[in-house]
């Protein structure tokens, strides 16, 4: 069976998110759950390829201003204030998809929640003839949600891939995956896999 109309979305699997050198690993942020997705998802990821399929992943990013400070939403500098020159800077090693998961097909910076917010994502999805999107990343019930709806809005056929998202605390993970579950297939990777190998 051909999967050439599906892509594989990893949501914000970055260094600066995931490594243990990266800005939150620095900050005492992160958890088991976020640090053992990448190993999970590796395996759909090659699979999905095999059959067509394309990975994409997206990158956020702080753009720096012109003596290197983040341009950083007051919102997020609030909630993270951690966040210093160099941190999600575009090119740099934080910024990029985590080791494990690359290489990837293509990748697109975003500078919000949303994938699909003053990106090219949608042109790109469109230029591909993706219709399907199965979504996995960080956090859930930040860039994957927020994601995910305005998947949905732009009529792509989404399953959220449950065991391949996570969220700083499991509440936040489990409330934003049954916000979902009504609007979009939910799924677990195994099940997804069984899908691509039938």
């Amino acid at each position: 069976m051909n999967f050439t109309d599906t892509a594989l979305l990893i949501c914000d699997l970055q260094n600066d998110f995931l490594h243990k050198d990266g800005a939150y690993a620095r900050a005492g942020l992160g958890t088991e759950r976020m640090a053992a997705m990448p190993a999970r998802i590796l395996p759909l990821a090659g699979m999905l390829r095999e059959r067509g399929g394309h990975s994409i992943a997206t990158q956020f990013t702080l753009v720096p201003d012109r003596n290197g400070r983040p341009l950083i939403s007051p919102h997020l500098k609030t909630l993270r204030p951690f966040l210093k020159g160099g941190d999600f800077a575009p090119g740099s090693w934080g910024q990029q998809t985590i080791d494990e998961l690359r290489p990837v097909d293509f990748a697109v910076e975003k500078i919000a929640y949303s994938a699909f917010y003053m990106t090219r994502l949608d042109w790109l999805l469109r230029r591909l003839n993706i219709t399907r999107l199965l979504v996995c990343g960080i956090v859930t019930n930040g860039g994957v949600t927020a994601t995910v709806r305005d998947a949905l809005v732009r009529d792509f056929t989404v399953t959220l891939l449950e065991d391949g998202c996570a969220a700083f605390d499991d509440a936040a993970h489990d409330t934003a995956i049954a916000a979902l579950r009504g609007a979009c297939d939910v799924a677990g990777i195994a099940e997804v896999i069984d899908i691509l190998s039938s």
